[in-house]
């Protein structure tokens, strides 16, 4: 080794060694769509009578979109309440069951009376009829025990109307469309006095208060903490230009081998509703 070479190998020894460079923020570039977004349908078969809402507007959760046709719902509802009250008074209904009490109550003290005669003047009363009053005190135990039966049964059966009455209430309630969450109308599918079919899509909902920013993230940026970071999406440039905060949700456990990226997509919040789906830009997860 020549003194040059030694030299060169002090020196850099000597060197400090210069430190890491922090690492950026990872940046993904995104495209915004709607967080919920739902093709409303309708739950029952039947004429489109009416729709309540207009493309655009802004609905609560529950509120109504549309109404079919509830007249043959409500007739059903108004015969499956009066069969319910006609199986109440039935099963309410405490007569048969008092009568047969009453009516072994009576034969148990004439049997008692004979065999208290019997007991005091043994010829008194003949064999047969003492037999005849037990038999008819036991008769009159079973329809007792008979009465309290149908009773039950008439009770079982009333409790089976007051379900018919919420099937029928619920099958009428099915006639509205209603809202599964707030949003915005995106577009009205069917149109007043069109036949609708079971589960055929009536209104489009799609939520705007909270937007999804989705992307695909390197994977040698990953890191294990990185879910539920805080991001913030930018778009557009100069005056034009849009920047709010949101939380990263979700990163995909599956890597695309051939780019070696994973989907990413986070929440945006837009409580003003001035960002629209379909808005690209970037997501940097604030480290």
């Amino acid at each position: 080794m020549d003194r040059f070479t030694f030299y060169l190998l002090c020196v850099a020894v000597t060197l400090p060694v210069p430190s890491a460079v922090q690492a950026e923020a990872p940046i993904v570039a995104v495209v915004l769509s709607p967080l919920e977004a739902a093709e409303v349908p309708a739950q029952q078969t039947g004429v489109l009578r009416e729709i309540v809402v207009s493309e655009g507007g802004i609905v609560a959760e529950g509120e109504t979109l549309a109404r079919l046709d509830d007249r043959q719902a409500k007739l059903d509802v108004a015969k499956a309440d009066l069969e319910s009250s006609q199986t109440k008074a039935r099963a309410t209904n405490q007569i048969r069951v008092q009568f047969a009490e009453k009516s072994l109550a009576v034969a148990k003290a004439e049997l008692e009376r004979s065999q208290e005669s019997i007991s005091q003047f043994a010829k008194s009363i003949s064999q047969s009829q003492l037999d005849v009053e037990k038999l008819t005190v036991e008769k009159l135990t079973l329809e007792a025990a008979q009465a309290k039966h149908e009773l039950e049964l008439d009770d079982f059966a009333w409790k089976l109307k007051q379900q018919e009455v919420a099937e029928a209430k619920l099958r009428l309630a099915q006639h509205e469309v209603q809202a599964p969450f707030a949003g915005t109308v995106a577009l009205i599918w069917a149109r007043r006095g069109e036949w609708v079919e079971l589960g055929a899509p009536v209104v489009r909902l799609v939520a705007i208060d909270k937007l999804r920013a989705e992307g695909f993230l390197d994977v040698d940026l990953l890191k294990d903490d990185l879910l539920g970071k805080e991001v913030l999406f930018r778009s557009g440039k100069g005056e034009q230009a849009i920047s709010t905060k949101g939380t990263l949700r979700f990163i995909s456990p599956e890597m695309d081998p051939v780019t070696r990226q994973v989907r990413v997509w986070a929440e945006i919040a837009n409580p003003e509703g001035t960002l629209r789906a379909g808005l690209q830009g970037t997501l940097e997860i604030v480290e």
